[in-house]
């Protein structure tokens, strides 16, 4: 009989000749004997798990289980003499289509940051950018799978090679890329449709032909006559890694030190040389003798015959095992940028994450086995679900740290199953254009579906819950191998639990808050570890742990009074339970609060009390005489407009118009309405609508962008503090509110004051929650220029105020290079 072997140097699998062995207990493909070890990537694993047709799992498990079948009797037998006949012209053939596949795949995912940060500021920095972004990635790069499908089964591989010579030209005359920022659409325009279209027309081409190169140069290399060629999927390897190195260049090498225009070019050049090298790939495969028209035919015939052998349970496997860690990786980074900067640091950290998983479950000896990922990820899953909604003081980096590992334990395990699915080579680009279409319905459930029918971020939790039905069972037992209610019922009653469990502690009012939590979590977190072995067990009871630890901790924030959802981000209203204060929630950040009693509704709270920073301001600064003109970015609950005297007029710039109408509803917040002074909103990016105001228009700027901890970069930038004062009458003054847990930013402030040749002053407030005085009071930071310390004597006075002084370790933000490296607290 006919056993697999794989061989060290070109991972080509090799059939040799083994006597009868005696019959051994079969044993599950994730539990190996002590001896034994672990199954490579070329030979695949079989998942014998007897599930009922009526469940997800099912008919996973049979597709997989058919696909592996498929790869074992369909794989190519190569012997030990046809190894020794390779040379060195063999030996250039593989180096030539790995280098190439490695350079394309840097391209590929060097434009897709460099893109998203062109984009960016047309959306005022909303993490919802990016993902729509990724959208039109994956859809382009379903396109260009699809392209390479069926290009190569109607011509044929040498055919095909020699039109994609002429396909590789076009992109030329679109280059470099580009996007003006005059070309923001209006407040009016829905903006994933307009974002989508302006992708198309500015990188569409570009990214269609370099995203057919993977595929096709795997299918090229297939007919090349290596000894290797008959199992190309290593080359995926390479074509990761390459993915990899550009998406960890970018954000620390590439964008530190050039600019956007400057990338651009650098893109156009490395288009050229990859022009070349697919050319040297297409003339490889061209000349090879196995490349005839004859053997097109019978590549041809071979896929007919073949074809039926692939149904569509093993067709929705591969979509189904893709969709889920591309939603995964969407709801990750919305998650983490929500909660810090849609910049491409923290873009790139996910997506490189991963395609090195890709890189991991493709190579001919993973560093991290499938059965380890396995077996880990409960251990990960267990506390994200806590970290998911509870915020640790001084443990921010550490939260971040658990959602990247457990997005990465998660998607190594999803990613094994595709890998150990995958068909013989004849199927090679009918894997990828499957596999590419889970990715786009992942993309569009998380930027298209999502956002409209749900209120939060639920698709995260949900791509966890699907990440554990792809979950192997680990037990060898059948009887704990098949489906039963069981799988069902007792979710069913961990329900039950969470819901006593819940009551019981809210009824504990004097409680510590640590024991409460913890009470909570432990026999949740206990009773869903015991369900790691049953994969729909488990991933219900991660459902039910989600919903109870989101719901109490939405409880403990207020009485939900509205939650709505649109391109730009979560909005919750909540009244504290005495009913006393009402908040505005944005993400996991306080955007403004107010007293509800008449009495005291007209006092400004949070980051804009009058015994804060702002208040300071506004003491001492700001002109108390009527038609003062004040500009403000960011309304948030409308607090500032406290702050307005008769007479005066007070503007807000608000891109979010949910934001507008809460802060307008008098069931919610009257900071607008009660205003003694003239106040109206304008609905648009702050930096592009403040840019149509007449110059020398404000006695003073208020920028509170930053309140949130995502910062849109593209307001704290060289060319946005010039407009800034040509807006400024030149006795005027600008404030900016700056605070944010992750991110120093009064360094930069002070480093842009130098480079515009003003001076300024810092405060960090910080609060003693304990005093009755700061009642509904929150720390905070703020930043004051102006073009003298003359204008700034009266603040310079008051308590804590710093002089600003300029770091030369930290860069100067321009709309063309932006880095928050040394800005990191």
């Amino acid at each position: 009989m006919l056993g697999p072997m794989v061989d060290s140097i070109t991972g080509r699998s090799i059939c040799y000749m083994k006597p009868p062995a005696p019959v051994e207990p079969m044993l599950p493909p994730d539990v190996q004997p002590p001896s034994q070890a672990e199954p490579t990537a070329v030979t695949g694993f079989t998942d014998t798990c007897d599930t009922t047709a009526t469940t997800i799992v099912g008919a996973v498990t049979d597709a997989s289980s058919e696909s592996h079948r498929l790869l074992t009797t369909d794989s190519i037998r190569t012997t030990q003499n046809e190894l020794s006949a390779a040379h060195p012209a063999q030996a250039a053939i593989l180096w030539t289509f790995a280098i190439t596949l490695f350079a394309s795949a840097m391209l590929l995912f060097l434009v897709q940051p460099m893109v998203g940060k062109m984009i960016l500021p047309l959306f005022g920095g909303t993490p919802a950018t990016w993902n729509t972004c990724m959208l039109f990635f994956q859809a382009v790069l379903l396109v260009g799978y699809a392209y390479s499908h069926v290009t190569t089964s109607w011509l044929g591989v040498r055919k095909q090679a020699v039109a994609h010579l002429l396909v590789i030209c076009l992109p030329v005359l679109v280059l470099p890329i580009t996007i003006s920022h005059s070309d923001a659409p209006s407040a009016e325009v829905h903006p994933v449709g307009w974002l989508l279209m302006k992708l198309l027309m500015v990188v569409g081409l570009p990214f269609f032909v370099v995203s057919t190169t993977g595929p096709l140069l795997q299918k090229w290399f297939a007919v090349s006559g290596h000894p290797a060629a008959k199992d190309p999927y290593f080359l995926y390897g390479a074509s990761n890694a390459g993915s990899l190195l550009a998406l960890l260049a970018y954000p620390l090498w590439l964008e530190p030190l050039m600019t956007l225009s400057g990338q651009s070019e650098v893109w156009r050049v490395g288009y050229g040389v990859l022009i070349v090298m697919i050319v040297v790939c297409a003339w490889l495969v061209i000349r090879s003798q196995s490349e005839t028209a004859p053997s097109d035919e019978l590549v041809r015939n071979e896929k007919q015959t073949q074809a039926s052998s692939i149904d569509w349970r093993i067709r929705g496997f591969w979509i189904f095992a893709a969709f889920v860690p591309s939603s995964l990786m969407l709801g990750v980074t919305t998650h983490i940028t929500s909660n810090l900067a849609p910049i491409p640091l923290l873009w790139v950290l996910p997506l490189a994450l991963y395609l090195l998983t890709f890189v991991i479950v493709f190579s001919r000896k993973p560093i991290i086995s499938h059965s380890r990922a396995a077996t880990l990820m409960p251990y990960l899953l267990i506390p994200l679900v806590v970290f998911t909604f509870v915020e640790f003081p001084k443990l921010h980096w550490i939260t971040i740290a658990i959602h990247l590992a457990a997005f990465f334990v998660a998607t190594l395990v999803c990613h094994g199953r595709l890998a150990q699915s995958r068909p013989a080579a004849n199927h090679l680009t009918e894997f990828y254009l499957w596999m590419s279409f889970g990715g786009v319905l992942g993309g569009v459930f998380n930027a298209l579906v999502a956002p409209s029918i749900f209120s939060g971020i639920v698709e995260y939790p949900l791509a966890v819950m699907f990440a554990c039905l792809l979950l192997p069972k680990l037990t060898s037992r059948e009887s704990d191998r098949a489906f039963d209610f069981n799988d069902v019922t007792q979710p069913l009653l961990l329900v039950g639990l969470a819901v006593g469990l819940t009551y019981c502690l809210r009824s504990a009012s004097d409680t510590p808050v640590w024991a409460v939590w913890f009470a909570l979590f432990a026999p949740l977190a206990i009773v869903c570890f015991a369900f790691k072995e049953r994969p729909i067990r488990f991933a219900l009871g991660i459902g039910v742990f989600f919903a109870t630890v989101g719901a109490y901790r939405s409880l403990e924030q207020g009485q939900p009074m509205e939650a709505c959802r649109n391109f730009f981000g979560v909005k919750r209203v909540v009244a504290e339970h005495d009913g006393g204060v009402h908040k505005l929630i944005h993400g996991t950040t306080n955007h403004g609060m107010q007293f509800t009693d008449d009495a005291r509704r007209g006092e400004p709270l949070a980051y804009y009390h009058r015994s804060g920073p702002l208040g300071d301001v506004f003491k001492t600064i700001v002109p108390t005489a009527p038609k003062t003109h004040v500009g403000i970015i960011g309304l948030g609950a409308g607090a500032i407009a406290a702050y307005a005297k008769a007479g005066q007029s007070f503007r807000f710039y608000e891109i979010d118009p949910d934001v507008e109408r809460i802060a307008r509803d008098p069931n919610y917040f009257t900071f607008l309405a009660d205003s003694e002074g003239t106040c109206d909103v304008v609905l648009g990016d702050g930096r592009l609508t403040m840019a149509r105001e007449a110059d020398d228009s404000f006695d003073i700027l208020i920028l509170d962008a930053f309140s949130s901890d995502a910062i849109p970069a593209h307001l704290l930038t060289r060319e946005a503090l010039q407009l800034y004062l040509k807006k400024l009458k030149p006795n005027g003054v600008m404030a900016f509110h700056v605070s944010n847990r992750y991110l120093d930013l009064i360094p930069l402030l002070a480093s842009l004051a130098e480079d515009a040749g003003m001076v300024g002053l810092s405060k960090q407030d910080a609060v003693d929650y304990t005093d009755p005085d700061n009642a509904g009071r929150l720390s905070a930071e703020y930043v004051v220029m102006a073009h003298a310390y003359d204008q700034l004597a009266p603040l310079k006075a008051m308590d804590r105020w710093q002089t600003l002084h300029s770091d030369r370790n930290v860069t100067l933000w321009t709309d063309q290079r932006t880095s928050i490296l040394s800005l990191l607290r």
